[in-house]
């Protein structure tokens, strides 16, 4: 078994690229950061995947190195490695060959992060996260106004609220509050739910790829909750992503919000696995 590394976002394409299609919804993240990477949003981005002794990888993908692929991962710079689909031992596998870089963590389904992180060293559990995928929509409660994209006259807002989400649930600021809400509101995926007041509440759809899109970030000012908005700019941003013809609909939530938790159910999402992110800095 090998782990294959690099930095050439297109090498990992199209290495992995019918792996991650098989499982899109589990392989979310490396998804989208595969095409972040590809537009140059994350440079610096590092990529591995794994192909097993036996050459069966569980997408039966063809590697560009040493056959089948059956596990991947992206780390951007200074995040924690996300984890793809993959057999506990390739996570394993994957600490050892790691050793001796500066992590601050891991990221992954909950087995697969405990593995990865049994195998570094002293951790703690930093985030429990769970997702979700669309079954069916359910039309939230009805509340006063209206959703519409956001444009580039709310910038201002909107970076606030991505800076006011990151610091909340106590994200890296590498991910760039001002430089997100200005790619994703340029690209049309970004939905704000009008009040009567003004924008209310905000949601947020991927682009499609391999046939899914992802929810998120979901924020709504503190003194505003509690009053349907988030569910209607959900609903609203769950409409657009089906609407650009996505098949499968996902979203994370954090586990330690039963609120969120108990929202997105009632709008008709399902559980599909529980992530865990583990932080190595003590």
């Amino acid at each position: 078994m090998t782990w294959h590394l690099t930095e050439d976002v297109e090498e990992f394409r199209t290495a992995t690229e019918t792996f991650l299609a098989a499982d899109p919804a589990r392989n979310t993240v490396l998804l989208t950061l595969t095409e972040g990477a590809r537009a140059g949003v994350w440079p610096g981005a590092r990529f591995g995947w794994w192909t097993p002794p036996d050459g069966a990888g569980a997408g039966e993908a063809d590697g560009a190195v040493g056959g089948a692929v059956g596990g991947a991962y992206i780390q951007t710079p200074g995040m924690p490695p996300v984890l793809g689909t993959m057999p506990d031992e390739a996570a394993r596998d994957l600490a050892g060959v790691l050793r001796g870089s500066d992590l601050v963590g891991v990221n992954g389904a909950t087995a697969t992060a405990r593995a990865f992180g049994e195998a570094w060293g002293p951790y703690r559990v930093d985030r429990e996260e769970r997702l979700f995928r669309l079954a069916e929509l359910a039309e939230p409660a009805a509340v006063v106004g209206r959703s519409r994209l956001a444009t580039e006259a709310d910038l201002p807002l909107v970076t606030e609220w991505m800076t006011a989400f990151i610091d909340e649930l106590g994200l890296p600021a590498e991910l760039g509050a001002a430089r997100t809400a200005s790619r994703r509101t340029t690209a049309g995926q970004l939905v704000l739910w009008e009040g009567e007041q003004g924008p209310a509440s905000l949601a947020a759809a991927s682009a499609v790829l391999a046939g899914q899109s992802r929810i998120g970030p979901v924020y709504t000012p503190p003194a505003l909750r509690g009053r349907g908005y988030a569910a209607a700019a959900t609903a609203a941003a769950t409409r657009l992503a089906t609407g650009w013809g996505a098949a499968e609909v996902v979203l994370f939530t954090d586990l330690a919000n039963p609120t969120s938790n108990a929202l997105y159910q009632r709008l008709g999402y399902r559980q599909v696995q529980d992530h865990l992110v583990l932080d190595f800095t003590g």
